[in-house]
């Protein structure tokens, strides 16, 4: 067959973004599971796992779901978040996050980030709800996106909303690990939400966590992500209800990954620290900053590149790199600049949102560049990665 002579096939080991590390213990849960029978959903895997959850990250209540959306979906429909409502998010986030606004009829507000730690900025959190106050029309919730395995200043954002009453439910999907004040992420809020997709911090292929201090909010989570079904001998029901809950497998897998995330976050942050000594003096290359009241779990090293400095786009050391058959990604693309949150012809079928500010995680998106972060990466890999960013500039 013949090929393209501008293109050599790179025949290296694929270095991905941030793959599935599986710990050791994950097997003997699994059997566990197999052995009692419970491979369905719920199960005492499940209940194992919340316990387990809850006790490592200090929050008293948790339910273990199909994933970090549908934990997102209950938090907010419990809240009371309805047709026609607000909700406030960070722009700069994975859109899970705002997503299930939309499922309830809800209408997203896109908050921007500010440069201290690339998470919704406090001060224009608080202009917004100000003025929506002077109008009348406050939103039902507020949603901070850790980002990255980096803590949202939850104080400053409990301190803005609290005059409103506004519940703050924390998206934690990329921060499980990560501490606010010594406090593990999500600890304080009207609920957080973890995930536990196959590229976290901690995984069980798929699945995810509500957490709360609030026990009727996690008790009716519990109860729609079952169907709703009310107690009885038969199948009755009187709400509508999901299909939400984590297998009893999953949640074995699940219990295995929580006895390595200390090794975990402690893994990622030195790819982090191997990174930023190797990159830390090169024009045009800065990294994520770790926010002064936190320990980020460097879920993802992430680096800026200012092109004419560096001497290079973000996208074409991105290019590059897959060239070498490295995967790396582009930051988050703001929420609210996706095309299905911008009003075209007045279609249905979009859902129109507005944005408080936007250039910074504009700015943020167009530079930023997360690179290989896999807690089984060598020397080798980073190297590997290293030197192929460093051709870029020749």
């Amino acid at each position: 067959m013949p090929t393209d002579k501008r293109f050599k096939l790179n025949t290296e080991k694929r270095i991905f973004l941030s793959p599935p590390h599986i710990g050791g213990e994950e097997i003997r849960f699994v059997n566990e599971a197999f052995d009692s029978n419970y491979v369905a959903p719920v199960g005492p895997q499940v209940d194992a796992f919340e316990r387990e959850f809850a006790e490592k990250t200090g929050i008293t209540y948790t339910v273990a779901l199909a994933s970090g959306t549908a934990a997102m979906h209950l938090a907010l429909r419990i809240t009371g978040v309805k047709q026609g409502d607000e909700v406030f998010a960070s722009t700069l986030t994975f859109i899970g996050s705002v997503s299930p606004a939309t499922f309830l009829g809800a209408t997203p507000v896109f908050i921007d980030a500010d440069r201290i730690s690339w998470n919704m900025n406090p001060d224009l959190l608080a202009e917004e709800l100000e003025r929506c106050n002077k109008k009348g029309k406050l939103p039902k919730a507020v949603i901070p996106t850790d980002l990255y395995g980096q803590c949202t200043d939850y104080d400053r954002i409990k301190e803005i909303c609290s005059p409103y009453n506004i519940p703050v439910i924390v998206d934690s999907a990329e921060a499980c690990g990560a501490l606010y004040k010594g406090k593990h992420a999500g600890f304080g809020a009207k609920a957080a939400v973890f995930s536990f997709n196959g590229n976290k911090i901690i995984t069980t292929s798929g699945g995810g966590m509500l957490a709360s201090e609030d026990k009727s909010l996690i008790d009716q989570a519990r109860f729609l992500s079952q169907q709703a079904r009310d107690p009885a001998s038969h199948y009755e029901h009187t709400q509508i209800g999901y299909n939400y809950r984590m297998s009893n497998v999953l949640a074995a897998i699940g219990r295995g990954q929580l006895r390595v995330l200390d090794e975990r976050v402690k893994a990622k942050r030195r790819i982090f620290d191997y990174y930023k000594n190797a990159l830390k003096d090169i024009p045009g290359i800065e990294f994520m900053p770790e926010a002064p009241y936190g320990r980020s779990n460097r879920w993802l090293t992430v680096i800026l590149i200012t092109p004419e400095i560096f001497g290079a786009d973000r996208e074409k050391v991105r290019v590059a790199l897959e060239a070498e058959n490295i995967e790396s990604r582009p930051v988050w693309k703001p929420m609210h600049i996706q095309p299905v949150f911008r009003s075209q012809n007045n279609s249905k079928e979009i859902y129109p949102a507005r944005a408080v500010g936007g250039e910074v995680a504009e700015d943020l998106f167009e530079r930023g560049l997360c690179l290989p972060s896999g807690t089984a990466m060598t020397c080798e890999d980073m190297n590997r990665v290293i030197s192929s960013i460093l051709k870029c500039r020749m």
